[in-house]
């Protein structure tokens, strides 16, 4: 039988996703215009996105549905 490995991170999920995208959009400023400079582009919106709604969850306003 398969043992999983597991891992503690040593950062936050946000510090980890803000940090890729700062990396996607570093990467992607030395790309031309073209599908994969979009492609960096689209990637770092979707991890921007994924913060927002971790911190949206984390945060203490929110209530659990009735």
């Amino acid at each position: 039988m398969f043992q999983r490995r597991r891992f503690k991170q040593t950062q936050s999920l946000k510090d980890r996703l803000v940090g890729e995208v700062k990396r996607l959009r570093e990467e992607a400023k030395l790309l031309p215009p073209a599908a994969l400079r979009e492609g960096k582009l689209r990637k770092a919106r979707q991890a921007e996105t994924a913060a927002h709604i971790d911190e949206w969850l984390r945060s203490p306003g929110l209530q659990p549905p009735k």
